[in-house]
């Protein structure tokens, strides 16, 4: 026994020491790809030595003697901590996915091949300044010149994802910083996604319901709704079909709910205690780790600007400069139509045009797929732009036979000058000259929001599409794209885009809400954002008379919900006044609880709080019971709460109080009986997930930021310790904007929010801030991974600054890019 004892305890120590010598390996390797920030490095593309100074933060502060050396350090700076997340979107512009991931992006490379933005982002080169074309390949030249290091240095690869995918690395050029700007316009955009989605409602209700579970913003100017049935009557009343572009982590096509969202205000030196201007911005997009924003410092040679970066391009667009700060807000400007063609029906190879029948454009492209045989895509082009595949965004619910869609798209420009708009405003100088130079904006469409030392501005950005006055279905629905009154007519002229410049007021902000109420075909949308969001921010900025920074970061930080303060009294008004003795562990009495949670809450979704959990379930649960009698299986496409229709429901405007009665009973359900069951159904579901004591939810416990890794994030173990995942404050309609997912398994994950936050004061612009979700670094072993996530989190800030001295006082990496000179400058 005694033997075996030994044998045992030897074979246990000895694979203890090859796991230790394993593990000790593994992070030799791995770590071989941390960068080195503090060195000299010689590279011949270079004109002049340029210093990067690494902060406390690991903010990279560039100081170049001119724009190229600056530029070409920002890719370098980008490429160290980046690399990895660069090349991704990359390939996902490319549609070149499935060369590492095999047939599970194959649907997402398909679609991007078929959209065609890489392309168009080549053929945009030829429409750029040659200045601007010069900053360009100033930048891939440093992406590049970390290639070569990494390459010569033997320096693990750059990146720890790339031992897992050993694919080759080719080198930047200028066309792949232009294909991010398109990548990102389509996570942006969700209009194409609303054409199908109110289609595919208006064959099922009468125009009043539509009205009510689509709401028209509040105000004005609102179009009549043509039934999509009279234009396609030949239509089944419902199918569907699964969208499998938006079943990975790594596709850009989000659902409608999921798409762009952002807050910016700003401020008049009438309306600041230090008599300067004041700007905050958060753009709201999904959460990932590392976070798609990268903060960075650079000396131009019109001088110092500092923001937000994205990795793969070479621009500040969110930040400031010494005398002017730029935020941006996604403006729903209607951007896309989504067109019915019909094929001849002697020869599908043709499509009917307004002249008559048209060959398409045919174009093939073979995907390389990974441990598979390559697949060949057959694309096809109309007049109006690409035809899509009835799987995505479930076009094909709402396609006649004999028919394919096809989609007009700003986006997909060939001549889009929207970088060179972007390098004009980081040295712009003024607000006017801010404003022209966000003229060559094209797409994706955004709001800008400009202060300088005296002006504060808001603009419109992005090309307006021309539409005729005819138009069938005035961009809402899907229409016929053979009829000549449906088409594009260019775009307009941008003089044409809203503009409000130093109101009177002296504040300025926009929370995605609809904010002109112009005729078609200038208006600028039917669909809006927000408008919930926009209550709020109108009570914290306007009743204030004089602001400061921490007022806006207060503002920025905000977590009640306008919506539960005007829903709660609506949906529980009843409820309230029935109270009854009943036994606390039972339905009854976690009701009442709960209801007596609700009565003394004030509506802010705090994370500490059981009652935003309650809420939040309260009127998920209710919406469904109000809408799945009468869509049926189509009820899974709204998942996301809409204040509006609960609202327009138990004030029974226009008859909407309709939708409380279940169609299939005999008798008919009040509203205050839906709501009952619907806080039962919500309790239970809360029970069973985090137990019976209802007092001790708390909503950040559900309510947890998802900083997931994109490739990583799924895999057993690597998931501990590339994800990151924490409780937070907020929800839906709050300022803090926290998004919840929406669907199963979890539906109040948070997964969409503002990953930047910056505050701008230009009464002492040192003392602006800003802060990202995660950390400046996508390497899982480095400090600065989640770094500043913990901040965030929290509701803290880093200090945004261009004061070279304070950079470098409070330096912790010195890196020196200098040129290889001549034997005969020597």
């Amino acid at each position: 026994m005694d033997r075996i004892f030994v044998w045992l305890m030897r074979l246990i120590l000895s694979l203890a020491a090859i796991g230790a010598l394993f593990f000790a390996f593994s992070w030799y390797v791995l770590s071989r790809s941390l960068p080195d920030y503090t060195k000299t490095v010689q590279f011949e593309q270079l004109i002049a030595p340029v210093e990067i100074v690494r902060d406390t933060a690991n903010v990279p502060h560039i100081f170049g003697k001119n724009d190229h050396d600056t530029l070409f350090a920002l890719g370098y700076a980008h490429a160290q901590d980046r690399l990895w997340q660069m090349t991704m979107l990359r390939r996902t512009a490319q549609g070149r996915l499935s060369e590492i991931f095999g047939e599970a992006t194959l649907p997402i490379d398909m679609m991007m091949r078929r959209l065609a933005i890489y392309s168009a982002a080549r053929q945009s080169l030829s429409a750029l300044r040659p200045d601007t074309l010069a900053k360009l390949d100033a930048y891939a030249l440093g992406v590049n010149a970390r290639l070569l290091e990494i390459n010569t240095g033997a320096l693990g690869r750059g990146a720890p994802e790339f031992f897992l995918f050993s694919n080759a690395i080719s080198p930047w050029t200028a066309a792949d910083s232009l294909a991010i700007i398109k990548l990102m316009g389509i996570q942006l955009s969700n209009h194409l996604q609303q054409e199908v989605l109110r289609a595919r409602v208006s064959l099922i209700l009468d125009d009043d319901r539509i009205k009510d579970l689509l709401p028209d913003m509040p105000g004005n100017g609102q179009a009549e709704l043509i039934e999509f049935t009279r234009l396609f009557p030949d239509l089944p009343p419902y199918q569907a079909s699964e969208d499998r572009t938006q079943l990975s982590a790594l596709s850009p096509f989000n659902s409608i709910a999921l798409s762009g969202a952002s807050n910016a205000w700003a401020a008049l030196p009438g309306r600041s205690a230090t008599r300067g201007t004041l700007l905050a911005n958060d753009p709201h997009l999904r959460l990932t780790a590392p976070s798609i924003w990268y903060l960075a410092r650079l000396e131009l040679s019109t001088g110092g600007v500092i923001g937000g970066t994205i990795p793969g391009l070479p621009l500040v667009l969110v930040g400031r400069s010494a005398k002017l700060g730029w935020g941006l807000t996604s403006s729903n400007l209607d951007d896309t139509d989504v067109y019915i063609e019909k094929l001849n029906p002697l020869d599908p190879s043709e499509y009917q045009t307004p002249e008559g029948y048209k060959p398409f454009v045919k174009k093939q492209s073979i995907v390389r797929v990974k441990d598979k045989s390559p697949v060949t895509l057959e694309m096809f082009w109309t007049e109006n732009g690409p035809v899509l595949p009835g799987s995505h965004a479930n076009l094909g619910a709402v396609t006649p036979e004999g028919h394919v869609t096809s989609v007009a798209w700003t986006l997909l420009s060939s001549q889009d000058t929207s970088v060179e708009a972007g390098f004009d405003l980081m040295t712009a100088q003024s607000v006017r000259e801010g404003l022209e130079a966000s003229r060559n904006f094209v797409a994706p469409s955004q709001i800008l929001t400009l202060a300088d030392s005296k002006q504060i501005a808001m603009r419109t950005i992005g090309a307006l599409p021309k539409r005729d006055p005819r138009h069938q279905s005035k961009g809402r629905l899907p229409s016929a794209g053979w009829l000549a009154q449906n088409r594009w007519q260019g775009v307009f002229d941008p003089s044409v885009n809203p503009v409000f410049l130093n109101p009177a007021s002296g504040i300025l902000g926009h929370t995605n809400n609809k904010y002109t109420d112009r005729s078609f075909p200038e208006h600028i949308s039917y669909d809006w954002g927000d408008s919930q969001r926009v209550q709020r921010m109108r009570r914290l900025l306007q009743t204030r008379e004089a602001h400061t920074r921490d007022s806006f970061i207060e503002a920025q930080l905000d977590s009640v919900s306008p919506a539960a303060r005007t829903l709660l009294p609506l949906i529980g008004g009843e409820l309230w006044y029935q109270s009854q003795s009943v036994p606390p562990d039972s339905a009854a009495g976690r009701r009442q609880t709960a209801l007596d949670l609700l009565a003394n809450w004030n509506g802010e979704m705090n994370e500490h709080l059981p009652e935003p959990l309650i809420y939040a379930a309260w009127l998920r649960a209710l919406q469904k019971r109000l809408i799945v009698d009468e869509l049926g299986p189509l009820h899974e496409a709204f998942t996301h709460v809409e204040p509006l229709f609960i609202e327009r429901v138990f004030r029974d405007v226009s008859g909407a109080s309709s939708w409380c009665d279940v169609v299939q009973s005999r008798r008919v359900e009040s509203c205050a009986e839906m709501s009952r069951l619907a806080l039962d159904d919500a309790l239970a579901e809360l029970v069973e997930t985090y137990g019976s004591e209802i007092t001790a939810l708390r909503w950040g416990e559900a309510h947890q930021a998802t900083h997931d890794h994109p490739v990583l994030g799924d895999i057993p173990i690597l998931r501990w310790f590339v994800n990151i995942r924490q409780s937070t404050s907020g929800g839906d309609h709050t300022l803090q904007r926290g998004k919840t997912i929406g669907t199963r398994p979890n539906p109040y994950l948070n997964v969409h929010a503002g990953a930047y936050r910056g505050v701008y004061d230009f009464a002492d612009p040192d003392s602006s801030v800003f802060i990202i979700s995660t950390g400046q670094s996508g390497h899982p072993l480095s400090r600065h991974y989640d770094n500043l996530g913990k901040l965030w989190r929290r509701g803290e800030y880093v200090p945004m600054t261009l004061d070279e001295t304070l950079a470098r006082a409070g330096a912790t990496g010195l890196t020196t890019l200098t040129p290889i000179l001549d034997q005969t400058d020597r």
